[in-house]
This record gives C-alpha cells, structure tokens and sequence, in this order.
C-alpha cells in the first residue's frame, strides 16, 4: 500500500498511512492542499525515523524508510546532507541497503540534491544491485554533469550481467552529447540496436537530440526517417534540429508534415525565424499558437529582443503577465536588457519591483542584467548598489559596472574597480579592456591606456580588436598625438575599418590636422562611399581654414555623386510605459501637429532671446 501511495506521489494518504499517532508529527494536511507543501518534512522525517526500534517488523521499517525517501524526493529543498546521512545509516542498521526499490529511491533522492558521490558511495555497499538502481545512478550522475563517471558505472553494469533498459541508453546517450563524444555516442548507437531498442520511440529521439547537438543534423535526419514509429517529441526534435542548424526549409517542411503541432515544434520554429532575423514569420507562428507556454512566450520576447525590436519585447511581456503567465529568470533577464538597450529607466525600475515582488533570486543572470541597465540608463548609484549586493559577481557583472562608470566619465573609480577585479582574480576579458581603455579616453590619461593596452595582450594573451585599436586611436587624437595614432592604424593586424579612420578623422577635426585628415578621408571613401559625414567633417575643416575653394570643389563632387543622408537618425523617449520614436521631419507620430506647433513656438522663444543657430556642421 505505501509503495502504492509513493509511486502515485500521494504523500499525505502515505503520511496517515505510516506514521505514529501523533498529530504533532503529521503534515498539516490544509497547506499541503494550499501550497503542495509539507509544514516541517525533515521534522517529521526525524521524528518518524525515531519510532523505528528493533522490535518493530523488518517489513514496516521498510515503508517507513519508502515513505521519508519519498519525501524527500518531493520536497528535497528541505532536506540538508546531514539528514540524508542520517537516513542512510538508518537503512543500513536495518539492513534496508539490500532492498533495491528503497536504493533506487534513496539514489534519486541524492540526484536531486545534487550529491551523487554520496550516492555512489551507498550504491558501491550493495551486494547485487539490479538493473533499477544502475539506472537511477547513472541518471544522477547525467543530472549533476558527471558524464565520464556515467559512461563507467554502464561499463561496469555490463560486467556485472546487468541487462540494460531503454531508460539506461536514454540518460547514457545524454551523457555523450554532454562528453560531446561522436564516437562514443555512435558506439552506444551500435549497442542500442545490438539490445533490441533500434526501434523504441523514445531512444530513439534521445539519438536524435545527440547528432543534432554535435553538429550532425544528417545523421539525426537518418535516425528520424529510419524510425517505424513517431510521436510528437520525435517530430520537434528533427524540426529543432534543422532549426537550430539554419536549416529553415527543412524545418518549415518538416514542421508542416507533423501530425499534431506541439509547443515544443513552434518554439523551436520561433527561435530559427530570430536567428535568421525573420521576425515577421516568426509573429505569425506565436500568433497561430493555440497554446503558449513559458518557453513559448519568452522565445517570442527573445526573437524581438535579439532583432534589437526591444519596445515590442517588452510589449510581448506585458501581454503575457495579462494572459497569467509567470515568467521565469530567463524572461526577466530578457526584458531587462531590453529595457537597458531602450534606456528606458523607469520601466527598468518598475522590471526590478516586479522582481523583488515575485521572489527571484538575484542571482548572477537577473543581477548583471539589472547592472547594465541602470548603467546605460545613466542611474549610476542603484548599478552599484545591485552589484555590491550580490553574493556571487561573474565576469559580466564586473563588465557592466565598469563600463557603466567609465562611459559616465567615471575614470578614475572605473580604474579603480578593474583593479580590484584583478586583485579577486577575475580574469578580463576583450570587453573588460574596451571599458578600461574608455575610461582611460574619457579621462585623457595617455600612459595608463598604453599600459592597459600592453597588459591585455602580454599578461592575458588577448588580441586586440577593432574596438581597442578603436579606443587607442581616440585617446591619442584627443591628446594631440595624431602622428602616433596613425601609426598604430598602420601597424593594425587587421585591415582597419571606418569606425578606426573616421575617429582618426575626428581627431584632425579637433586638432585642425588637415595633412592627416586628407589620408583618413581617402581611406573612407572607399570603405563608405556614400556616407556624407566624413565629406562633411573635411568642408568644414577647409571651411575654417578659409580653403573655400576646396570647399567648392568636395561639395560639387558630392552633388555630381549624389552623395547625401540616406538614413537620418533617430531618437526617443518613454512616456507612460510606450516608446515614442522620432526623425527629422517626419509625419509618422500621432501627434506629430502638436508636436510641430510647439516646436515652432519655442523656436520663436529662442530667436527672441537672441539664440543664433548653430549652422557648422551643416553641409
């Protein structure tokens, strides 16, 4: 009867079942109906190990011991080591070591708490353990990333005449796609067959999700047409695999063919048409959805998000709070990048409440998202009271706030915080270097930024990219040092690119270094041909240099090109939780009537006011 209870998972019938009658000791029978929680389960774990004496039956310690596994399992965070040590030397006093349903169980308890070894160490006591707790060892070490001890204990389950099950290959072929091992994985294929399971359904889609993931698609295409019989799981794993390899049509092909179009498919679906930036399929597949899930959802705000569409990401989130979704951390670190990337601070603001409110761990993922967005939304002093707050700081954390700091104009405190990095051993990386040598541009500080950019490829053997020699090149123009900074354009391992030339360019604008500008001009028309702002920087400079006759002449080359703006920028700004975006002269805002008039009012407050305009870098 109790098994019967455990296997069903009804835990409160079990507890009634098996338990003293002592009410104390019981689980409070309305919060488990409320909450699916037991009130005190390592209590009662505690207490109903102390009613096992010697005198009582082998057969009912043996349920009880069921029972407190059973627990465990269930509400395993409540459940430390010392406990499950204690259990264990239990089931060893009363010989229940040797009842392989009980391993099985107390293994599964040890996976989940993350503790295989010491499962191992239980399992390594038996005599002969059946082919029930292999598998559930083999899992655990699958579950808690130990790959190559998996592989071992199945070697060792062979030797030992054990036959092995469909759940045996299932968590072994997943710890080759862990161990990334082709090779081996194909072995393991052989051996599938060799043991009958060529044909099982769900091993067999465990091999498709292993060719997939190392690459493979045309094997796991194979597996998937040799298959005799398919469900749904089957099906999403091929579409998921032709998906995630770029492979759309096949996807969309396959996708199409599928008896019955699960979430799982659509996901994956949703998440090639972001990758390949082809939102709007991508829309209109999450708009056909019967059924979105979490993952469904949060896929959607992701493909928004990674198309830089980030207004329309958040607009997704809301929709989905209205439709009674509870995200997860992935969907909150998601949204507040977006929120970052818009630099909208008071829907960040309102994001980290909500995140504070439901519970979420502030850990790593949520904390690094939520430092760069109050960084680049300028709010300087909550990115560093986030960051001090957190127990654990990865490498993006550090990254966030340094650059948030020296952007800002920080230099010195961003400096000072690279510093102390290296001091906890934090090991940099190529961004960490890009905010350091910004810091160091911001502040003019000429040595430091040689010094760092030395350090970063002699201490830490990281090459220098565009966006360093980018910095470099900075600094050095802003401090005069022009002749040196092409220098180093010029001793660049790479071909250098506009954004190197055209603040090569800025610099001669700063220091009136026409000689030099004209090299950098050279260069850029031909890297950007029709980009007008390089042309225009040079007019100016021949302009303030009364050239004016090279002035005509760069201004009638542009016209006999057609050279202008092809793409004038934007801006905008957040009001009432929307993003409203402008261009020059456009007509595209709702408003744009009022908007207009009022700017013409305030231009009319200006002239009066003896504002001139401001007509320099007008071409």
């Amino acid at each position: 009867m109790i098994r019967t209870f455990v296997l069903s998972g009804q835990i409160l019938p079990c507890c009634r079942y098996c338990a003293p009658k002592d009410d104390a000791i019981l689980p409070r029978e309305n919060r488990l109906g409320q909450a699916g929680e037991l009130e005190m389960p390592a209590r009662f774990i505690q207490k109903l190990q102390g009613t096992t004496t010697a005198t009582t039956s082998m057969n009912y310690q043996g349920l009880q011991l069921t029972l407190c596994i059973a627990i465990g399992i269930v509400y395993v965070e409540w459940i430390w080591l010392k406990q499950l040590e204690s259990l264990y030397s239990l089931m060893l006093k009363n010989g229940a070591t040797k009842d392989c349903f009980l391993m099985n169980q107390f293994v599964a308890t040890c996976s989940a708490l993350n503790n295989p070894d010491f499962a191992s160490f239980a399992f390594s006591q038996m005599e002969n353990p059946n082919v029930f707790v292999y598998n559930a060892l083999i899992r655990a070490f699958v579950h808690c990333h130990s790959p190559h001890k998996a592989l071992l204990l199945y070697i060792d389950m062979l030797r030992t005449q054990n036959i092995p099950s469909s759940y045996t290959f299932s968590s072994v072929v997943k710890g080759c796609t862990l161990m990334c091992g082709l090779r081996l994985g194909e072995c393991i294929h052989g051996q599938i067959w060799e043991y009958g399971f060529g044909n099982h359904v769900f091993v067999q889609t465990g091999l498709i999700d292993f060719y997939s993931n190392l690459g493979r698609v045309d094997l796991a295409r194979l597996v998937f047409d040799e298959m005799s019989e398919r469900d749904n799981f089957a099906w999403a794993a091929m579409v998921s695999a032709h998906a995630g390899a770029g492979d759309l049509g096949s996807a969309r092909k396959l996708f199409d063919e599928m008896p019955e179009k699960i979430t799982v498919a659509c996901n994956a679906m949703i998440n090639g048409y972001a990758k390949t930036g082809d939102v709007e399929s991508a829309e209109l597949l999450f708009k056909e959805m019967s059924r979105k899930d979490l993952i469904a959802w949060t896929t959607m705000i992701n493909c928004y998000s990674q198309n830089r569409k980030y207004g329309l990401a958040i607009e997704v989130f809301y929709d989905m709070k209205s439709n009674l979704i509870t995200p997860d951390e992935v969907t909150m670190t998601t949204v507040i990048s977006a929120c970052a990337h818009l630099g909208v601070l008071d829907q960040g603001k309102e994001m980290h409440l909500y995140v504070m409110q439901k519970g979420f761990d502030l850990g790593v993922h949520i904390g690094s998202a939520l430092i760069d967005m109050y960084a680049k939304c300028g709010s300087l002093e909550r990115s560093l009271l986030v960051f001090y707050k957190l127990r654990e700081k990865n490498l993006f954390c550090w990254n966030s706030v340094i650059d948030g700091l020296a952007v800002h104009g920080y230099a010195e405190e961003a400096l000072a915080l690279f510093s102390r990095m290296e001091k906890e051993k934090v090991k940099p990386n190529g961004i960490t270097f890009v905010s350091v040598l910004t810091a160091c541009t911001h502040a003019g500080l000429v040595e430091k930024g040689r010094k760092n950019f030395l350090s970063m490829t002699q201490d830490y053997g990281i090459v220098p990219e565009m966006e360093h020699y980018g910095c470099m090149v900075d600094l050095l123009c802003k401090a005069g040092l022009l002749e040196e900074a092409l220098q180093i354009i010029r001793s660049m391992r790479v071909e250098p690119n506009a954004v190197i030339w055209g603040a090569l360019l800025g610099g001669c604008k700063l220091q009136k270094n026409l000689e030099i500008a004209q090299v950098a001009v050279k260069k850029l028309s031909v890297l950007e041909p029709n980009n007008s702002g390089y042309y225009t920087l040079l007019v100016n400079m021949y302009a303030n240099a009364n050239r004016w006759s090279e002035v005509t002449r760069i201004r009638a080359f542009l016209r006999e090109l057609g050279v202008g703006k092809e793409q004038p920028g934007s801006s905008w700004i957040e009001l009432e939780k929307k993003i409203h975006q402008f261009a020059a002269c456009d007509n595209y805002h709702h408003s744009s009537q009022e908007i207009y008039s009022l700017l013409d009012g305030l231009d009319g407050q200006l002239k009066l006011a003896g504002q001139v305009q401001e007509l320099e870098f007008v071409l």
